[in-house]
């Protein structure tokens, strides 16, 4: 049984990833498919792949869930839009000297434009998030006055650099508080050499909540309350997955974001399409149903994605790739590097 000490590691802080690549593809790719692993550019993908593999992408789009503000009384407030709900009403992360009450006005401002949200109370897990109601289309006003929401270990301001490379080519439906990274490696020229190699393509959404920068901080992994994110798969995408598998093919999930959507959607047994929330906790010892070869980044120490992959391909070979990686200087995080996983025999 593994504690949270056993997913802990020291990272040089020089190694997280401030900034993208210059290209997309350029990024490299620590191949874990064979042993000893061998260290590759991200663009080499295809060769490793097989003609009738199928890909599995997230279309989430990431909006501009960042919003800047102050409350009436002047105290200043830092919001992070977790969900749009019907009704211009939304749920988010907030910051602020003291909490607003029932009934108060939040003035969110970006240069000169300004809007005002009502305060309509607390919710989520443990009333963690706020209940607020926007004057009008809330994915309007958040284009408009938010900022890409980069996560709290990039220290730079967001640019228009951000906004265009924190955001993955396919991205098309709007929803996510973070980007599901590992897609942030394929380009056009990527993609092009999947489809000419016979690598088949499918899309799930999950829109990524900033909960998955959250560490774990009970020992007992038992204990740790997973967040809840949305998603979707597609009955197209059921049937591809079905057809992938009939005929010898393996199923690779494009990051966790779309391993967490397709195995939720078949912890009854059957992959099933539909929609709804997940807050499934995937460590050692968890039965895959659906996926076989994992593309992921590097995550955070003591985070659940580090727990995600080691249940995918093994603690010990998972552990043995981060020394690596470290050893090798790879980049780390939602602008670094990337690894190919082998479902382990057994998971």
């Amino acid at each position: 049984m593994h504690t949270l000490a056993d997913f802990d590691f020291v990272l040089p802080p020089e190694l997280i990833a401030q900034h993208p690549a210059p290209e997309r593809s350029a990024s490299r790719l620590l191949d874990g498919s064979s042993t000893p692993p061998v260290d590759r550019i991200f663009r080499e993908l295809p060769s490793l792949l097989r003609a009738g593999d199928l890909l599995v992408f997230n279309d989430t789009r990431v909006i501009k869930a960042r919003l800047l503000g102050a409350k009436a009384t002047g105290g200043s407030v830092e919001a992070l839009v977790e969900r749009v709900l019907p009704n211009h009403e939304v749920m988010l992360h907030l910051r602020a000297s003291k909490s607003p009450k029932p009934g108060a006005v939040i003035r969110f401002a970006h240069g000169d434009k300004s809007f005002d949200a009502e305060m309509l109370g607390r919710g989520g897990p443990e009333n963690s998030l706020f209940h607020l109601r926007f004057p009008s289309e809330p994915f309007a006003l958040i284009e408009a006055h938010g900022h890409v929401p980069l996560p709290p270990y990039i220290t730079h301001a967001d640019d228009a650099v951000d906004e265009r490379r924190y955001q993955t080519v396919f991205a098309a439906k709007p929803g996510a508080a973070a980007a599901p990274t590992a897609a942030l490696h394929f380009d056009e020229g990527v993609l092009a050499a999947l489809r000419e190699r016979g690598v088949g393509s499918a899309s799930v959404t999950l829109h990524v909540g900033a909960g998955t920068f959250q560490p774990v901080r009970s020992d007992n992994l038992a204990e740790h309350k997973m967040h809840s994110e949305w998603f979707e798969v597609p009955q197209a995408t059921v049937d591809a997955i079905a057809a992938t598998h009939a005929a010898g093919g393996r199923v690779v999930s494009v990051g966790t974001t779309t391993l967490r959507a397709l195995e939720s959607a078949a912890r009854g047994g059957v992959l099933q399409a539909g929609s709804r929330d997940t807050d499934i906790f995937i460590t050692p010892g968890f039965q895959f149903r659906v996926v076989d070869v994992l593309v992921t980044n590097f995550h955070l120490p003591k985070s659940t994605l580090l727990m995600l992959v080691s249940a995918f391909a093994g603690y010990e070979p998972v552990m043995a790739l981060y020394r690596h990686a470290i050893a090798q200087r790879y980049r780390f995080f939602s602008y670094g590097d990337a690894m190919l996983l082998v479902r382990k025999t057994g998971a």
